[in-house]
């Protein structure tokens, strides 16, 4: 059980470390700031950013997560729920290029 649970943690951790390099890469790149979003000039264009909201999401929701409110402060709830949504998007991210990974290896 415990391998298990290693595993899946290593796939988390994989998930965010390419949806942190792909964010960052993103930024320096495009000199915006990586969005999540579906929009752009041409079909092409907002295909490309559904691909880097995809791959940079949950690194993108993390940062939303920590995001102040009006008052200055951070919400706890908003964090939470911004990181289980987060954890859980790495999760498929990090199992789509490990597997990708693996079948081009072996």
């Amino acid at each position: 059980m415990v391998r298990e649970l290693l595993l899946a943690a290593f796939i988390m951790g994989v998930g965010l470390c390419v949806a942190g390099a792909g964010t960052h890469l993103y930024q320096w790149l495009s000199s915006q700031r990586a969005l999540l979003r579906y929009d752009g000039e041409t079909f092409l264009a907002s295909m490309g950013n559904l691909a880097i909201s995809f791959v940079c999401g949950p690194y993108i929701m993390l940062q939303l997560g920590w995001l102040q409110e009006d008052s200055g402060s951070t919400s706890v709830g908003s964090a939470l729920i911004a990181a289980m949504v987060a954890f859980g998007w790495a999760f498929i991210t990090g199992l789509l290029f490990m597997g990708a990974y693996v079948a081009i290896r072996y």
